[in-house]
C-alpha cells in the first residue's frame, strides 16, 4: 500500500483524484487546501490530517520523511491551481516522493527543463493525467490511423464548449497569469490527444482568443485540425441547448464524427493504475501539449486561410 499527500482538496477535480488513491487500494495521510470545504475527504479518507497552511503540511510532511519507510509519502497528488504546479512538484520531489499533478502540467515548456533536472537529482518521478489517452473510443480511433498508409492526412474538427458562469471570471481561472487561458486551462489535454493519435506539429495559426474561446488552425504530420474552445453557452447547438446540456465535446475524421462524451468516469482511475505500475505519462509525454497552448497563449490571431477557419468561428465573432 503507498502512501499519498494531496494538494488541492477542495477544488472541482480532487474527487477523482481521492476515488483513484481508494480505488487503486492505497491511503491518504496528509491533505492541503488554504479552503476548509473538504467535506469530501469524509466519503473517502476520514482520517487524514488536513491542514489550510502550507507551512504546517510542509513540516507534517516532513515529519513523515523522518520516520523512514514506515511513515514516507510515496506520491503528492497535486489538484492546485495552474501556476502553482510548478511550486508544488518541487516540493513532492523534495520531500522524497513521485508527483501525480493534474493537467496543465505547467505553463511554460521551460518549466519541463527545470523539473527534469529535479528529477535527475532526486530520483523521483513527476507523472500527469492524460486520461484521453486511455479513453476506449480515442484508443481505437489511434489503432485505425495507425493502420492506414502514412501518406494520408486526415480533416479534423475539434469543438468543445463547456459553459461557464460568471465566477469563472472572478476566480483564478479567468486570470490568464493563473490559469494560462481558455487553451490552457480546457483545451490542453485535447491538445495533447491530437498531437498522440495524428502525429508532430507542422504549423498552427490562432484565429480567435478571447477570455470566454478561442479558436485556430494546427497542421499534424497526419491531420488539418480546425479547433474552437469556448465558454459561452450561447455557442452550443441549438440542440443541445434546448436539452438543457452545458457541455458538447466532438471530434470529426474526414466528417464522420468519434463519440467520446462517455467514459471519463473512471479515467483517472485507469491512470493512477497505469502511473503506480510505471506506466504513466512523464514530462516528455506532456511537453508537445504545453508547447501548443504556449504558442497559442502568445499568438497573434490572425484570418482564417480558405477552409482552415473552424465552422463556429464565424458566429462566435458576431
Amino acid at each position: 500500500m503507498r502512501r499519498f499527500a494531496i494538494i488541492g482538496t477542495a477544488g472541482y477535480i480532487a474527487p477523482r483524484h481521492l476515488q483513484a488513491i481508494r480505488d487503486t487500494g492505497n491511503t491518504l495521510v496528509a491533505a492541503l487546501d488554504r479552503s476548509d470545504s473538504v467535506g469530501i475527504l469524509d466519503r473517502f479518507f476520514p482520517d487524514t490530517h488536513f491542514f489550510t497552511e502550507f507551512e504546517r503540511f510542509d513540516r507534517h510532511v516532513e515529519k513523515l520523511k523522518r520516520q523512514g519507510e514506515g511513515g514516507q509519502i510515496h506520491y503528492v497528488s497535486i489538484c492546485s491551481p495552474n501556476y502553482l504546479h510548478d511550486a508544488h512538484i518541487r516540493f513532492a520531489l523534495r520531500v522524497g516522493a513521485d508527483a501525480i499533478c493534474e493537467k496543465p502540467l505547467v505553463l511554460n515548456p521551460w518549466n519541463i527543463d527545470a523539473l527534469q533536472e529535479m528529477e535527475e537529482e532526486t530520483g523521483r518521478r513527476v507523472w500527469t493525467i492524460l486520461q484521453l489517452r486511455l479513453h476506449p473510443a480515442l484508443r481505437e480511433l489511434k489503432q485505425q490511423i495507425e493502420q492506414v498508409p502514412a501518406g494520408k492526412k486526415y480533416e479534423i474538427d475539434l469543438t468543445y464548449i463547456t459553459s461557464r458562469g460568471r465566477w469563472y471570471a472572478a476566480s483564478w481561472k479567468g486570470d490568464i497569469d493563473k490559469s494560462g487561458g481558455i487553451a490552457t486551462n480546457i483545451g490542453v489535454h485535447f491538445f495533447d490527444m491530437l498531437l498522440w493519435i495524428f502525429g508532430t506539429p507542422i504549423r498552427q495559426e490562432v484565429h480567435q482568443v478571447t477570455a470566454e474561446k478561442a479558436a485556430g488552425f494546427i497542421e499534424l504530420a497526419r491531420a488539418r485540425v480546425r479547433w474552437f474552445l469556448s465558454l459561452d453557452p450561447g455557442n452550443l447547438p441549438t440542440q443541445v441547448f434546448a436539452s438543457k446540456k452545458r457541455t458538447y465535446r466532438s471530434l470529426t475524421v474526414d466528417g464522420k464524427e468519434i463519440e467520446f462524451s462517455d467514459g471519463f468516469t473512471d479515467l483517472h482511475t485507469e491512470v493512477y493504475r497505469e502511473t503506480l505500475a510505471g506506466r504513466g505519462f512523464g514530462l516528455d509525454e506532456a511537453r508537445p501539449s504545453i508547447q501548443i497552448v504556449h504558442n497559442i497563449r502568445h499568438a497573434i490571431p490572425k484570418v482564417a486561410n480558405a477552409g482552415e477557419g473552424h465552422p463556429l468561428l464565424a458566429r462566435a465573432t458576431r
